[in-house]
């Protein structure tokens, strides 16, 4: 599946809801299947500068050359975000995902207007540091 599939999914889901209310509780319940992290992966290297709520996001180059990601945050909406970010991002090149328009992509779900600014700069550094692990990624 493409970033931009998989967006499409992601904008389709967020239509059925009706208000914001509405998304933010299922934003919520995307939180909940991420996958836990270990104690040594909720650790210092693994901690995205930024952010307002605790988080970490662990990259996992793949034999194929994509890049796999986990991560998780001690704030329940924080956690929801991240799982729309690794879906949106996991599983892809780096090139992929260094094409993609992340803020494009938050202004069609509605998150650009819908959060607050301190969780608009923390999704910004989640991206911010999905990047960089990309750019690195072509550079090995």
């Amino acid at each position: 599946m493409t970033i931009e599939t998989a967006l499409a999914e992601l904008r389709d889901e967020f239509e059925l809801l009706g208000d914001w209310e509405e998304r933010y509780r299922y934003v919520i319940e995307l939180g909940k299947d991420l996958a836990p992290l270990s104690d040594d992966e909720r650790t210092d290297p693994y901690k995205v500068r930024g952010c307002a709520s605790q988080v970490w996001l662990v990259t996992e180059p793949q034999a194929d050359g994509t890049l796999a990601f986990r991560g998780d945050s001690d704030a329940h909406i924080v956690r929801g975000l991240i799982a729309i970010v690794l879906r949106l991002y996991s599983g892809h090149t780096p090139a992929e995902i260094l094409a993609f328009d992340a803020k494009a992509a938050f202004e069609q779900l509605g998150l650009a207007g819908a959060l607050s600014t301190q969780r608009s700069n923390g999704l910004a550094s989640m991206v911010a540091r999905i990047r960089r692990d990309a750019e690195a990624a072509l550079a090995a």
